[in-house]
């Protein structure tokens, strides 16, 4: 099962004050373990960046005016994240960015299969701060490079808790097909085998007179 752990930046926290997305980052997990497979972009909103985003992610004006903006990369994006569950921290602000997005481009907007990790925490830490750093904090998880809200780095994080947040500490291993793959290995090492030569019977008939006759008896005959 292919899962993308998605996070977004933004000029500002409300869409309906026009505010854009800056960057956006997804790492793709399957069976809970991250694959090579990610997406990232910085995007030009084509407006300024609130003075509180700019203290939060630190991407400014002059950084962001050469980059692509959002529909040059909307149907990669898409495609990226395809029949794919989405598991994204405080989802109704990132959806809500990204499909503001999405219909400016005129692209359809996403229908895939959401999971909320804030909702997720809720539910098990109830009456706990359940924010990214507090959550990190309580299964232990480093997040000393998060000096800045960036995409991939939060990204990194949330793959992590949410393993924890669901009970998977580590991800599922396939023991029958390592068993399968060391026993063909062994069999291409090893050079020869022991033959098992099963007796007759004229042999076990000789060898229970043998034992009656040639053997001296022992203190338990």
């Amino acid at each position: 099962m292919k899962e993308v752990i998605l996070d977004t930046e933004t000029t500002g926290l409300s869409v309906k004050e026009g505010h854009r997305i800056v960057e956006i980052g997804c790492i793709e997990l399957e069976n809970l373990i991250p694959t090579n497979n990610t997406f990232h972009c910085y995007l030009n909103p084509e407006r300024k960046v609130s003075e509180k985003a700019l203290e939060t992610h630190g991407y400014t004006d002059e950084f962001l005016s050469d980059k692509k903006k959002f529909k040059e990369v909307a149907d990669d994006f898409l495609l990226y994240i395809k029949g794919k569950k989405l598991i994204i921290h405080n989802a109704e602000f990132d959806l809500s960015h990204l499909n503001n997005e999405l219909k400016i481009a005129g692209k359809d907007l996403i229908n895939n299969e959401i999971i909320d990790t804030v909702i997720l925490a809720r539910d098990k830490f109830p009456g706990s701060s359940n924010s990214l750093d507090a959550l990190c904090k309580r299964y232990r998880i480093d997040n000393s490079k998060r000096e800045k809200h960036t995409a991939l780095i939060d990204c990194d994080l949330l793959s992590k808790v949410y393993i924890n947040l669901i009970d998977q500490k580590e991800p599922k291993l396939n023991f029958s097909n390592d068993i399968s793959q060391y026993n063909q290995t062994l069999k291409k090492n090893i050079s020869y085998f022991k033959k098992v030569v099963r007796p007759s019977e004229n042999e076990k008939i000789n060898h229970e007179k043998y034992l009656k006759t040639s053997l001296k008896k022992n203190f338990f005959s």
